[in-house]
């Protein structure tokens, strides 16, 4: 059996690289790879016997490669790492088959140039979700459904690495007085990091993978998510200028949904986008990307999403696109979307459409401005138009449940209404059945879009069909 096969069958956690030091006996145990001596319970010495040899290479190649290459150019710096590994094996006499010697060199390149035992996880376009829970658990999200990989770091102290080369980058920063963070890769990817002690199982690393290739209208109906019809109504919406918050759960589709919607936006319009990490990947020319900002290690240096949302009505926007709202700034994108800005678009978290309007209120509370209730809600019901809701099913997919029109007010409650519902007839497989349905009921704001010269036909909405719903 070959070593790499017996390190993949190994259950042993490896052992910490020696510190300066340390005994002669051990370095040279470790320098020259020699057999241990009996290992302890729990301890597998075939794959310490292969980090050990992996870090040496590594540190080698890390010493001879040239400091001033160019990291971005990777094709010609992988070729420069290819060369010495192949020279640093022959130095040293370490005799590996082709597979061994492949997987190896792979390793070490996604050391240097990627982002490590992740690297392969990252690269491959079936996973939508890498779930890192301390360095010897690591989870994928593939098909909506979640699965552990055999693949592990070497130690925490190994995750901790990759995860500084994330936020580095990006000049924020993580440790024992700020233990969390929020990133984003190169690609745009999601990420959220959070480190000990507020983490009791070690590193935590969430990232959220974005298609290199962002998803199109036609894909998004292909994949049942939704129907053509009510797509042709929510593009209606958006070239008429209708405000839309678009809401459900954690990984529910959400800003996928807003980045297809933001593609209907017509490319004469200037476009502000406000995001925590920058995810959105808008194909129009005119876009201006904010981005928050944490504070510093002295408190200071913070750009909160409301104090850009207030700087954007400042510059001159057609549409405002905010990624999330989860606070007090809920306050200024409602007086956004009442002083003029239409065709706003925002996501937030909730269960339904009617919870999406409370949320939006408690957040609104948060500003601690002491508005009446009443007040909240009428500018609620005056600033936004649709609420479309997203769900991930027990299948793991990714639907639109409820298109749902906020109608106005009927005393102090905000009145709404169903357009579009999601209709399921069963489970088949192990996969839901059913269909986004019209209600048989025109919105409000019809005339607005016709005004906008769109004309619907009254079938999208049910209306003259025989067939009952």
């Amino acid at each position: 059996m070959s070593l790499l096969k017996r390190i993949e069958q190994g259950q042993g956690a490896p052992q910490n690289k020696p510190a300066e030091g340390s005994p002669p006996d051990q370095a040279s145990r470790l320098a020259g790879l020699q057999p241990r001596r009996a290992a302890p319970p729990g301890v597998n010495p075939e794959r310490d016997k292969y980090l050990d040899l992996k870090t040496r290479v590594q540190n080698r190649l890390l010493a001879e490669i040239d400091p001033s290459a160019d990291i971005s150019k990777v094709s010609h710096v992988r070729a420069q790492i290819q060369e010495l590994f192949e020279q640093v094996l022959a130095e040293e006499n370490i005799v590996l088959s082709r597979p061994e010697r492949h997987r190896l060199f792979e390793q070490i390149a996604a050391e240097i140039l990627g982002f490590g035992p992740l690297q392969p996880l990252l690269e491959d376009e079936t996973i939508t979700e890498v779930m890192v829970n301390g360095a010897r658990n690591i989870f994928i999200e593939r098909g909506g459904k979640i699965l552990r990989v055999p693949v592990t770091f070497e130690s925490d102290d190994h995750v901790m690495r990759i995860i500084d080369r994330i936020v580095a980058p990006m000049g924020r920063r993580i440790d024992e007085s700020s233990p969390y963070v929020d990133a984003r890769l190169p690609d745009g990817s999601r990420v959220n990091a959070v480190i000990p002690p507020i983490s009791l199982v070690g590193p935590v690393l969430t990232i959220r993978k974005f298609f290199k290739n962002p998803i199109s209208i036609e894909q998004l109906v292909k994949f049942g998510s939704i129907t053509p019809e009510a797509l042709q109504f929510l593009k209606a919406c958006v070239e008429s200028r209708l405000n839309i918050v678009i809401s459900g759960g954690t990984g529910s589709g959400k800003t996928t949904l807003l980045n297809i919607m933001s593609q209907i936006i017509p490319g004469d319009e200037r476009i502000v986008t406000i995001e925590n990490a920058a995810e959105l990947q808008l194909r129009q020319e005119h876009v201006v990307t904010l981005e928050s900002r944490p504070s510093n290690i002295e408190g200071k240096g913070e750009v909160t999403i409301r104090q850009l949302v207030i700087n954007a009505l400042r510059m001159r926007p057609d549409r405002i696109i905010v990624g999330e709202i989860r606070d007090d700034a809920a306050l200024d994108m409602l007086q956004a979307m009442n002083t003029g800005h239409d065709g706003s678009m925002t996501t937030a978290h909730s269960n339904g459409p009617r919870d999406t309007l409370a949320r939006i209120e408690t957040m609104t509370m948060m500003a601690g401005m002491e508005l009446p209730v009443r007040a909240i809600r009428e500018q609620i019901s005056s600033a936004i138009d649709l609420v479309v809701h997203q769900e991930r099913l027990k299948d793991g997919t990714r639907k639109v449940v409820n298109i749902t029109e906020c109608s106005g007010m009927e005393g102090d409650v905000i009145t709404m209404t169903d357009i579009f519902v999601f209709e399921q007839t069963g489970i088949e497989n192990g996969k839901v059945v059913g269909r986004l349905r019209p209600t048989g009921l025109r919105p409000k704001f019809m005339d607005r879009i016709e005004a906008s010269g769109i004309h619907l036909p009254p079938s999208i909405f049910g209306i003259g069909d025989r067939r009952r719903y």
